[in-house]
């Protein structure tokens, strides 16, 4: 992603929060892309909302952050659902909201303990970026290093901006080869045998 549209991105994304989440206490508000982070994909995008702990509070109590969550997901519910519906959480896209609990040491400070992550697909057109319209649904699948190379390729090449949209791509190049019509045919046949038994 070019870095100008990355800086747009992160600005939309800071902005929606901040107003969603008006007088909630956020230290920090981040948009990582492919790289930054392990469980990033190529092509997709994470944000991540950190939490500020009460003064005072002690930053290994795991009582404090669970209240912390706690307090934070009952005074926020429609905040958390809007952000989630309108960064790519809606079902069937891949994406979604979670809320985690846990130390985020960062190279300046510990950081908040607490964090909101909300995994977007870079077609979010909350941020402005270009992606597709069309319904997909979510499957997963358990791919050995050769196949995620091969989608990675599809990915540095330019043919694809995420792994499942290489996936979605090499579907598309088998629909058009000629023998899979003749397939889709035969299924049919075997599929009106079965229902005549």
């Amino acid at each position: 992603m070019e870095q100008a549209e990355l800086e747009r991105a992160r600005q939309l994304f800071e902005d929606a929060v901040r107003a969603r989440l008006a007088g909630t206490a956020i230290d920090k508000v981040e948009l990582l892309q492919y790289g930054d982070v392990p469980e990033i994909e190529p092509g997709e995008l994470l944000g991540r909302v950190f939490l500020t702990p009460p003064e005072g509070a002690d930053p290994a109590d795991m009582a404090v952050r669970r209240r912390m969550l706690t307090e934070f997901h009952k005074a926020n519910p429609g905040a958390i659902s809007g952000l989630s519906k309108a960064f790519g959480g809606s079902a069937g896209s891949g994406a979604g909201l979670f809320i985690t609990e846990g130390p985020e040491a960062g190279p300046d400070s510990p950081g908040p303990l607490i964090h909101l992550r909300i995994k977007l697909s870079r077609g979010s057109s909350a941020l402005g970026l270009s992606g597709g319209d069309q319904p997909l649904t979510a499957v997963m699948a358990r791919l050995g290093p050769d196949d995620l190379e091969t989608l990675d390729t599809l990915i540095a090449a330019g043919i694809a901006s995420s792994r499942a949209e290489a996936v979605r791509w090499a579907l598309a190049r088998i629909r058009e080869r000629p023998a899979y019509e003749q397939l889709r045919a035969r299924a049919r046949e075997i599929e009106d045998l079965k229902s005549q038994f």
